[in-house]
């Protein structure tokens, strides 16, 4: 283990434990619409509170520019807290200051206590050395458990590592733990699947995969691109015509390095986007004029099981297709279930993150059948991008 985690806090009751946590959850008319987040950190907040602790949570909520904002105060998301966690939960209407102290003197130990948006002072993204101090205040010691915050050097997440004895939390230790399973020190053959409808969304993290794995399968109308730039006419699908080079470059890059590069063999096209709209499964050097590719056919789902097949590690980023409307969902949860079905026989490591791909994980029904999902949004992605993730490296410095 490259950094210190619970394991390593010992004696800690009536200790003032500063914990970041990701509550940056959805809410319509006043109430929390997905708990997940909340769940995701509950087992840290569970422990510390369970050792002695005072448990000081710190979190963002939206996006208030360094000023409050009323419906960003988290004193809307303290409920869902208190009724996952099942214990009271307290809050503080600042995050410093002597809101903050006055909150926190009054507390016994194994109390949890939320304090107020950090990001209602512009101290917090700004990672200013005075905001840090006087949030370190607060502590005696340092737990970051928000992962999907640690692409950002901000004061919680990165400047209160330099204060405190700092140790990453249940949630970060897992995601860690799974991330270096898959694509820090995996078993190979890895395979990544990269979907989703833009190229240019992904350029860094195609070019640093070929350099990682030994088979790269593209899909979604980012493949595409990949087509249009082999000279296959793909028709009305969606494609960035602009970016043929930039895809010719990924794939002499991924041949230099040895990774095959895994593009659909035929399609699903379609004249219209919308559900149940009449379809066809043509090979993908026959794509109509007037159609547009909206998944992958059969001969490719079978191509990318096959690998999924030979494979130790996969990961997973993006769907194949445009899953979220029937029938164009069957080649991404076909390839997931085939995936999760390799896991739970014990043959697999299946690691796969992003919004879109845990909505499709999710309709698939087998995202807890898969090793680590991750939530993490843009901290997933540029972890796989290679991109150093500063809330992470301070963690490693601090062991």
């Amino acid at each position: 283990m490259t950094f210190k985690t619970l394991d390593d806090l010992t004696d800690i009751a009536g200790k003032r434990v500063l914990v970041r946590v990701d509550l940056n959850v959805p809410v319509k008319d006043g109430q929390v619409t997905d708990t997940t987040r909340i769940e995701r950190v509950a087992p840290t907040i569970r422990e510390l509170s369970e050792k002695g602790a005072k448990v000081i949570l710190l979190a963002h909520f939206g996006r208030p520019k360094g000023e409050p904002v009323e419906d960003m105060s988290l004193k809307t998301i303290a409920p869902a807290v208190e009724e996952i966690l099942d214990q009271r939960v307290y809050f503080a209407a600042d995050c410093i200051g002597d809101k903050a102290a006055g909150a926190i003197a009054e507390l016994n130990d194994g109390d949890v206590l939320l304090l107020e948006n950090t990001r209602f002072h512009k101290g917090e993204e700004k990672n200013d050395p005075a905001f840090v101090t006087a949030l370190a205040a607060n502590g005696d010691l340092y737990v970051n458990d928000a992962f999907s915050a640690a692409h950002r050097a901000h004061a919680s997440t990165e400047g209160l590592a330099h204060h405190l004895p700092a140790y990453a939390g249940r949630t970060m230790q897992a995601e860690l733990e799974a991330l270096e399973k898959g694509l820090g020190n995996p078993k190979r053959p890895v395979v990544a699947i990269v979907g989703g409808a833009k190229v240019s969304t992904k350029i860094d993290l195609l070019q640093n995969l070929v350099k990682k794995v030994d088979a790269l399968v593209i899909g979604g109308g980012m493949a595409n691109t990949f087509l249009a730039a082999q000279g296959i006419d793909v028709g009305k699908s969606l494609c960035e015509h602009d970016l043929a080079e930039t895809a010719r470059s990924i794939v002499a890059a991924a041949d230099a390095a040895g990774c095959a590069i895994v593009l659909p063999e035929d399609g699903v096209v379609a004249r219209e986007f919308k559900a149940g709209a009449d379809n066809e499964v043509v090979d993908i050097k026959a794509i109509p004029a007037d159609a547009m590719v909206l998944d992958v056919g059969p001969k490719s789902v079978a191509a990318v099981s096959d690998w999924i097949s030979r494979a130790e590690t996969l990961v997973w980023n993006g769907p194949l297709g445009a899953f979220e409307i029937a029938p164009f969902d069957r080649a991404t949860v076909a390839v997931a279930e085939h995936a999760a079905s390799r896991t739970r026989a014990g043959a697999l490591v299946s690691v796969a993150g992003g919004g879109d791909t845990v909505a499709a994980l999710n309709h698939a029904e087998v995202a807890d059948d898969f090793s680590y999902v991750s939530t993490a949004g843009g901290a997933f992605l540029e972890w796989m991008e290679g991109k150093p993730l500063p809330g992470v490296d301070i963690l490693r410095q601090a062991k």
